[in-house]
């Protein structure tokens, strides 16, 4: 059966995106693949539509439990049950229900901590996996811009797995973090497939702003928001800016606005998800989480308000605008000292080396290293004012069975070369994005030759350098946001909450 047949009768589509059916061909004909897919072209598509035709089940690795989420209720909708996501949203009494018949379903969501548990391993042992997919594949390489350290650890899982059909997904990694996850999942280059679309969407245009201080941004913003055609996100690296943009929006009377980051509640944020799906936002004043997975065609804008820590960030966070293929802008505006921010954010994210030489002091010799590893206690990460993912960071080091350091100082030294390496690594990606700012020539063409790609066609609405004017994407005069009465309003998040407790 031809492939846009299945594809008409499973997802209601009549032809592929960009790269879809490349991919899609290359499963299907038993074959590792690396797929590089721009943001916005589908990418559950090329594991779900071999999903059908393959006789056992698919294991998707995900790494974040929102996204996860999104992509189970996405498919539920489509009518397929056979689906589950194994991840802490599930209570115990349903997770040990879903262990128990785990053979019922088709495509299993599972995040790579969940991985690391043996009693999992030794489920999914039983199984049938005809595909095991890695989904945000960038995050395996050390080199990626979002190195996550259980997903190194995924070419072992996949061994004990068996080594069955692989897919890796990214939309945003250079050449060498390309070659770092085939090796990384234990593939040889002659025996995977790489498919390497272009990062390019065209119908998205780039436009930078240079403001003379920090302080006009709002103003800028305000101007902004109220000419743009909507719907928009805009992206900060700050909880507490996204707050009070939000609400300015609101008291100012622009537009229907909401706050979306990690300091809510997980009912909020579904709320906020489910209201600027179906409409009832305007915009959102999002940190970078917001977005992945959210199925919204129509996002007319993206405006970042913060510099972004990399251009493999920044390219993610536009590709959420245009997926219906009609034109889009992604607007960066800039002050001087922009790039403070994800520099202090960079060395946040790290253990200074004074927390690490605190650490090795306070180590004892019952936290010496054994067989199975470093003890060490949650009490140090406390008192050593050790982030959570600084703490993350250090276990994971330390209690790496392929370090084999026996010596304390040896081990402190050899802590802190890896914390310099990744920060250098952090800084030099902040370097590169502060050029694209100050680039003289076309951004667009910046940007690809960032990802060893020519620009093959000039697009007409490219980027402020060569000349985007944004009346182009401008509300039309007479529509302006639909004012929602605040009865209605208060009704509407009621009825969402409500759905959302009794979908736990």
């Amino acid at each position: 059966m031809e492939l846009e047949i299945l594809l008409k009768k499973y997802f209601g589509y009549s032809s592929f995106k960009i790269g879809q059916k490349e991919v899609i061909t290359t499963i299907l004909s038993g074959q590792h693949t690396l797929a590089m897919l721009p943001t916005g072209t589908g990418k559950s598509l090329c594991y779900q539509l071999p999903g059908y035709l393959l006789s056992g089940q698919i294991l998707i690795i995900s790494p974040l439990l929102s996204l996860m989420q999104d992509q189970v209720e996405q498919m539920n909708r489509l009518g397929e049950k056979r689906v589950v996501a194994l991840n802490s949203f599930l209570s115990i009494e349903e997770r040990n229900k879903v262990f128990r018949h785990l053979r019922d379903y088709k495509f299993i969501f599972i995040s790579p901590e969940m991985l690391r548990v043996p009693f999992v391993i030794n489920i999914l042992q039983q199984q049938t996996i005809s595909l095991f997919v890695v989904d945000e594949a960038h995050c395996i390489s050390q080199w990626g811009f979002d190195f996550r350290p259980d997903y190194s650890k995924l070419g072992d899982i996949r061994k004990k797995l068996g080594s069955p059909l692989t897919l890796a997904l990214t939309a945003t990694a250079t050449k060498k973090v390309r070659e770092d996850i085939v090796t990384s999942l234990g593939l040889e280059n002659d025996e995977i497939i790489k498919i390497e679309s272009t990062i390019d969407r065209p119908n998205i245009a780039f436009h930078f702003e240079k403001l003379t201080d920090y302080h006009d941004k709002q103003n800028r913003i305000i101007e902004l928001v109220s000419q743009l055609q909507k719907p928009g996100i805009i992206y900060f690296s700050s909880k507490k800016a996204a707050d009070q943009m939000a609400s300015l929006l609101m008291e100012k009377g622009i537009c229907q606005a909401m706050a979306y980051h990690g300091g809510l509640d997980a009912n909020t944020r579904v709320l906020i998800q489910q209201q600027f799906i179906h409409n009832q936002l305007d915009v959102v004043c999002a940190t970078s989480a917001f977005g992945m997975g959210i199925n919204k065609e129509n996002i007319r804008f993206i405006i970042h308000y913060h510099m972004p820590m990399q251009i493999e960030s920044y390219l993610q966070e536009i590709g959420r605008a245009g997926r219906d293929g009609l034109p889009s802008v992604a607007i960066l505006i800039y002050a001087p000292g922009d790039e403070q921010l994800p520099i202090q954010l960079a060395e946040g994210e790290l253990p200074s080396e004074q927390q690490i030489d605190w650490l090795f002091t306070n180590l004892t010799q019952q936290h010496m290293l054994t067989e199975g590893g470093m003890e060490l206690k949650q009490e140090l990460s406390i008192l050593g004012g050790f982030s959570e993912v600084q703490w993350r960071i250090i276990k994971d080091y330390v209690n790496n069975p392929d370090r084999e350091i026996k010596n304390l100082e040896r081990l402190r030294t050899s802590l802190k070369e890896f914390v310099g390496e990744r920060l250098q690594l952090k800084l030099n990606n902040i370097f590169h994005m502060k050029k694209l700012i100050n680039a003289d020539s076309c951004r667009r063409e910046f940007i690809l030759h960032y990802f060893a790609e020519e620009m093959i066609h000039k697009n007409l609405s490219c980027c402020d350098i060569c000349g985007v004017n944004l009346s182009d994407f401008q509300a039309p005069a007479n529509i302006t946001s639909i004012p929602v009465r605040e009865e209605k309003w208060k009704d509407y998040l009621a009825k969402i909450l409500i759905n959302c407790e009794l979908s736990e």
